[in-house]
């Protein structure tokens, strides 16, 4: 359990560190577009971590990628968390004629890739990052619904449910008073985890040049274009690789110490 709080706190340190920095840095930090020395200039006072082909500062640009990054990331959860919720409480208390399609048409989605079907969206849409956000959102509502589904189908024949539809309470009322402030522990924690796979989505689809688009900072975007110059500058690489892999465990490590903290029966 001590070991689980340390890895919990670091990560949830490391994540606030993050979202300061991609607050403050593009704030008060030089222009992410401009350069500030000669190309693959190495780590000096001026550039925490050098520049990159162009002559940008690198640490700027990895800030400036994780306020994409997080922007991109917590909309996706924002949206998938409310249709997850809504097709969710439906499923169970809907009428048949519309919970049995919506579950059947929600079990559908699995079938398909995620990255794949986000690339056919994108590909339809155009890249840019309204498309990466539209995309990862309709990849990412069904696994929120199917958690939400079976969460509310533990609860709906409670004691207290029971009791409060026999007192005539209306479906809405029962969901919203009863069942989803039992839910609010695990569907967060779950939250996490599903934020950090957006990420590295995200970071997937710009990678592969459909994402978000130069000059726009990305951390998939920098790999990209670092990948080009690996074997002349291989540092260039290190860095928001680095950063990602650190953002990914943080994200993972906070969900579980929360699924621990907020979850009951994780105890």
């Amino acid at each position: 359990m001590k070991r689980r709080d340390a890895l919990f706190w670091a990560g949830a340190s490391f994540l606030i560190c993050l979202v300061l920095g991609a607050i403050l840095v593009p704030m008060f930090g030089p222009d992410y577009t401009k350069d500030v020395g000669k190309p693959f200039s190495p780590i000096s006072t001026g550039t925490l971590l050098g520049t990159d082909q162009l002559g940008r500062d690198i640490f700027v640009r990895i800030m400036y990628g994780a306020r994409v990054s997080l922007t991109i990331g917590l909309s996706v959860q924002m949206i998938s968390l409310v249709v997850g919720i809504l097709f969710g409480s439906i499923g169970v208390f809907g009428p048949k004629y519309i919970r049995v399609p919506l579950m059947r048409f929600t079990d559908a989605m699995f079938a398909f890739p995620d990255i794949l079907l986000a690339v056919l969206i994108i590909a339809i849409r155009g890249p840019g990052m309204d498309a990466v956000i539209i995309a990862l959102s309709i990849t990412s509502w069904p696994g929120i619904t199917r958690l939400v589904y079976t969460q509310i189908s533990s609860l709906k024949d409670r004691e207290f449910v029971i009791a409060s539809r026999a007192m005539g309470a209306s479906t809405a009322y029962v969901v919203r008073k009863h069942v989803l402030p039992q839910l609010i522990g695990v569907v967060l924690a779950v939250s996490m985890v599903d934020l950090a796979g957006t990420i590295l989505a995200e970071s997937t689809l710009s990678f592969l040049g459909i994402g978000v688009q130069p000059p726009m900072p990305s951390w998939g975007g920098m790999l990209d274009q670092a990948r080009k110059n690996i074997n002349a500058q291989p540092m260039q690489l290190l860095w928001p690789c680095l950063i990602l892999s650190i953002t990914i465990f943080a994200l993972n490590f906070v969900g579980d110490g929360l699924r621990a903290r907020l979850d009951p029966r994780s105890k």
